[in-house]
């Protein structure tokens, strides 16, 4: 990797290979239930739809299948004072889930499931006060519950020469399932955190794999450095490691920038999950057992909540000077605080009493602040990234203070709002790359269950037009022995690219048929036997954007065709984080997210029509699209 330190600096990634399904709604029963420790409490779930079924709105539905060690399912649960819980609408590639109310849903690992005799395990950690804790200690055979998913599971990765494992008592599923599944050869370090020694459970273990049982002894949940101390002082074994971490969300995040920052493994080689947060659980007057679903809000209080600014200004002001990073790793004075990020002590310490009060923030000693698990997630990289105002997500929302403008004419603002249209944003190098890493870690999701839905059959050449383009040409040429790919992109993009290509794609036979095109997609494509564009048009203008698919179909071989993907505006569901992306689409490049019409209408001036639509992994349409007259 470019940026790793050490031995790490010229290896390719290591890699889970990704496999994406649909997702299905299902109902179960409970067949079985066992106490596997006093901390642990297994329920068996079967039934006939966990063979193939016809959903009661017509849609045949797949067997359920879980081939990942950490893959996981969403429990639905009834509300309190309810007897039927709020389900989500089973489509014919997916699921749609109703918004008020949502359904009142909680994940959890797949333990063990066994396809022969038609069971699934799910193990519940006894963990303070929940919904799904509270039912699976009242869980009595024959009781029914519906589950959704694994919309994916990953294998184990390829290309470590060791495994490193290490989390709390919530990751004693997953972690039991790895041990039950690896092989003979497999060398691993697993450090696991338990509440007590009765809570330990007999796990396998191979030659090469060591566990450590870590006791917390009466020590609350998420207080202790039991696990950040073991993996701190563990033996550092020669080879490759990678990383798989998961467990209370301050211990995993510190885990993982402890292996990151001091050992110098790439963010790559490490998976790293937060099921859970220490932090207050309030539960209804009526039954102590069950979270309080929600208070009701007058309209007053709704409009105010949708109108305050102060609020979201203030939080992006902490992220920007990196407060919330900074009290992360012990520094909590005002004084020091003020040091570190060059402020004015008495005017941060205001911001710091304001985000106090908000609840971002607490107070632990007068002048000190420590986070709560709200301001907690204000360390993950990926809310960083959104909130911060030269991230990759951030830089593009300052779109949003010119909506005025964009509305009053139709156009984009940003250049008012920043000095620089997003056009020559995307030209700096820097946020080229960042914002291109950014997008390859989401591909696969998408790419892998393209590649294996059959839209690529019998195609000798594929033009990819993609932002994502590295990710997803690896998994189509995996899939595809004679496929060859040629990614179009504009020049900082293409330059990311082959830089990353041999990352993206470590095997050289391959890497060698996927190459890179400096030119944009306003240029004819190569000749090609299909030439797929995802998601390039949400930036373009509708003249702009039929004139590049027109460009697209120029030279396609006889016989040949477009592929499409394009996220649409769905007028008779609106969502407001569409509306958020339509919005903000304007301000920015003065487009937007077109309708199904609107998208109809840019394929005819492109003198194109749709020979057909396909659904592919989690519900993403593909448009198949021909020249007129030939269909």
């Amino acid at each position: 990797m470019r940026h790793a330190k050490g031995q790490f600096l010229t290896m390719p990634k290591t890699s889970r290979q990704l496999t994406v399904r649909p997702v299905t709604l299902r109902e179960v029963a409970v067949v079985r239930v066992v106490d596997l420790t006093p901390g642990m409490r297994r329920v068996t779930l079967a039934g006939a739809q966990l063979g193939e079924f016809t959903s009661s709105n017509g849609f045949p539905q797949p067997a359920f299948a879980s081939t990942g060690f950490d893959d996981d399912i969403r429990l639905a649960f009834c509300y309190p004072g309810q007897t039927e819980p709020v389900l989500p609408v089973q489509k014919e590639k997916g699921i749609e889930v109703p918004r008020d109310p949502r359904p009142l849903s909680r994940v959890y690992t797949v333990r063990r499931w066994d396809p022969v005799a038609g069971e699934l395990d799910v193990d519940f950690v006894r963990h303070g006060v929940g919904t799904a804790t509270t039912w699976a200690y009242r869980a009595q055979p024959g009781d029914r519950i519906h589950l959704a998913g694994p919309g994916s599971s990953k294998a184990l990765p390829a290309g470590a020469d060791w495994l490193l494992v290490a989390g709390d008592d919530t990751a004693l599923p997953a972690i039991g399932r790895l041990l039950d599944e690896i092989g003979p050869d497999t060398r691993a370090q697993v450090f696991i955190e338990i509440a007590e020694h009765e809570h330990r459970q007999d796990f396998p273990e191979g030659p090469g794999v060591e566990v450590t049982w870590l006791v917390r002894d009466g020590a609350e949940a998420g207080t202790t450095r039991l696990l950040s101390d073991a993996v701190r002082n563990c033996g550092w074994w020669d080879g490759r490691p990678f990383a798989w971490l998961a467990g209370e969300h301050t211990a995993v995040r510190d885990l993982r920038r402890h292996l990151v920052e001091d050992r110098g493994m790439p963010k790559e080689d490490i998976d790293f999950t937060g099921y859970w947060r220490r932090g207050e659980v309030v539960t209804l007057d009526t039954d102590e057992a069950v979270p309080d679903p929600g208070k009701t809000r007058t309209p007053f209080e709704k409009l105010h909540d949708l109108t305050e600014l102060i609020a979201p200004t203030a939080i992006r002001t902490a992220v920007e000077l990196g407060v919330p990073d900074l009290i992360s790793r012990g520094v909590t004075g005002v004084e020091d605080l003020a040091t570190r990020v060059d402020a004015d002590a008495r005017a941060l310490g205001k911001l710091l009493r304001y985000l106090h009060a908000l609840g971002v923030l607490t107070e632990t000693e007068p002048g000190h602040y420590g986070l709560t698990p709200v301001g907690e997630v204000l360390t993950l990289e990926f809310i960083v990234d959104s909130l911060h105002p030269a991230g990759v997500v951030g830089r593009e929302m300052l779109g949003v203070h010119g909506l005025t403008e964009s509305v009053r004419t139709g156009r984009a603002s940003y250049a008012s709002v920043t000095g620089q249209t997003f056009t020559e944003v995307r030209t700096e190098q820097d946020y080229e790359d960042r914002y291109l890493e950014r997008l390859a870690k989401f591909q696969a999701s998408l790419a892998e269950p393209i590649a294996k839905s059959g839209l690529l059959a019998g195609v000798g050449h594929l033009v990819l037009h993609s932002g994502g383009a590295g990710a997803q040409a690896r998994e189509f040429v995996a899939a595809h022995d004679s496929l060859h790919v040629t990614i179009c992109a504009l020049p900082a993009q293409a330059d990311w690219l082959r830089r990353d290509l041999p990352d993206t794609i470590p095997d050289e036979r391959q890497r060698a048929r996927v190459s890179v095109a400096g030119q944009s997609v306003f240029e004819p494509s190569p000749p090609a036997d299909a030439v797929f564009v995802i998601r390039a048009f949400k930036t373009l203008a509708d003249a702009d954007a039929a004139h590049a698919l027109r460009r697209a179909a120029e030279n396609l071989l006889p016989g040949g065709r477009v592929l499409l993907v394009e996220d649409l505006l769905d007028t008779d569901d609106l969502d407001e984080h569409d509306g958020e992306a339509d919005l903000l689409a304007l301000t920015v490049h003065g487009s937007g997210l077109r309708t199904a019409a609107e998208l109809d209408a840019v394929i005819a001036r492109a003198g194109l029509v749709r020979a057909a639509r396909h659904t592919v992994g989690w519900g993403t349409t593909v448009h198949e699209l021909v020249p007129a007259g030939t269909h």
